[in-house]
């Protein structure tokens, strides 16, 4: 596939445009135009970027990737070190970030939902940005110390609850 089109899809799907985000969505970093393969994850880290190298990827894909708002832009230390990676292997770095969390389908709040078994019954918007905070109902209810655990088996991860 061509990176063209693969980017094409992708923004169509995601519609980054309607988002006022942190960091710019899309293509950060160029690469190859020619996709065969694709590594996804979460931040665009030293061990992921590795892990892309070693699988001989042509895109990564990732939820966080660089250049936010009020962070420095200049390309130095671990900032420097990463992107030359990316470019010294041809590898391209595409960002998602409020568009994913926002998707109604495969987004993170969907996801999580999903996994934890809630039904969706609202989406809450702020000003211009689509709905990033999402309301649902747990079937059965559950106490707060029931739900944290239902969390921790869910996710394999031990809830903060207060």
């Amino acid at each position: 596939m061509q990176r063209q089109e693969l980017m094409a899809y992708l923004t169509d799907l995601l519609t980054p445009e309607r988002y006022h985000d942190y960091c710019p969505n899309g293509l950060q970093v160029s690469g190859t135009p020619d996709i065969k393969r694709i590594i996804s994850g979460v931040s665009a880290n030293q061990a992921l970027i590795s892990a892309a190298i070693e699988q001989q990827a042509d895109l990564l894909l990732v939820h966080h990737g660089y250049f936010w708002k009020g962070e420095d832009p200049c390309l130095i230390d671990l900032k420097y070190d990463r992107i030359k990676l990316l470019m010294q292997h041809n590898i391209n770095l595409v960002v998602y970030h409020l568009p994913l969390d926002g998707h109604h389908e495969l987004g993170n709040n969907a996801q999580l939902a999903r996994v934890l078994g809630l039904t969706v019954q609202s989406q809450l918007s702020s000003g211009e940005t689509p709905a990033l905070t999402w309301q649902g109902l747990l079937e059965p209810s559950m106490s707060g110390d029931e739900f944290a655990a239902h969390i921790d088996k869910q996710l394999d991860r031990t809830p903060f609850y207060v």
